[in-house]
């Protein structure tokens, strides 16, 4: 049952990625009234808004997502060394 926890975390960790990664390259060519993008905000922003307001803009970069992005890594891994503790 722990292994297919284990597997589940990293599915689910690689999964955000790929939405984060999604919701980045096309904030850039898509509008944002399209239905896809619209759909990728609704699962991104309410994770990136409360990093967006203790780390601020840097002239035209957001920041946001990367952090967001090296935070899930950290959890998925936290989640699976916990898991693994009980195999």
């Amino acid at each position: 049952m722990i292994p297919f926890l284990i597997k589940l975390v990293y599915v689910f960790e690689q999964l955000f990625v790929i939405i984060l990664l999604a919701h980045i390259v096309l904030s850039y060519f898509m509008s944002p009234f399209h239905p896809i993008r619209q759909q990728l905000s609704r699962i991104v922003e309410p994770m990136l808004a409360p990093i967006r307001r203790v780390l601020p803009m840097v002239g035209i970069f957001d920041f946001s997502p990367l952090v967001l992005l090296i935070l899930v890594q950290i959890i998925g891994s936290l989640v699976v060394n916990i898991l693994r503790t009980f195999i």
